[in-house]
């Protein structure tokens, strides 16, 4: 099974950014993470991460045909994007929204979730470990 990992804007900057609200594991740990548990699973992982709306949309299109599944953190995005909520739909892929924060108890403007609308599975608020949950699923479900 191959699955691709989405990261949006300021992911990068895990560790640096805000660690009382995204922790203090750095975009390393979170990639060692990922990494770790594809191995542990027999999974095929590939991660992307970038603070362009386009480039995002591009990775989704080019995921189409190529890939079993998608986890995607669209960050920032996830309220503002219909592009990546279009892509998503275009490829018909099983995805997971997956977000490190607990997006629910924070801003208002953070309760909508565009991406999600084409997600069928949404993980927030459980650190970096949410994408582990993420691959998890994935594999039991495909």
């Amino acid at each position: 099974m191959k699955i691709l990992v989405i990261n949006g804007p300021n992911i990068n900057m895990l560790g640096i950014r805000e660690p009382d609200v995204y922790g203090r594991e750095t975009y390393q740990d979170l990639l060692a993470l990922i990494y770790k548990t594809a191995e542990e699973n027999g999974l095929d992982v590939e991660c992307f991460q970038s603070n362009h709306e386009g480039a995002i949309v591009d990775k989704i299109q080019e995921a189409y045909g190529i890939f079993d599944a998608i986890i995607i953190n669209p960050a920032a995005y996830t309220h503002t994007s219909i592009a990546i909520l279009d892509a998503l739909k275009a490829v018909s892929l099983p995805a997971v929204e997956v977000h490190i924060s607990d997006v629910d108890s924070r801003e208002d403007f953070r309760q909508i979730s565009y991406a999600g609308m084409a997600c069928e599975k949404r993980i927030a608020g459980q650190g970096i470990d949410g994408y582990r949950q993420a691959l998890l699923y994935l594999k039991s479900r495909l």
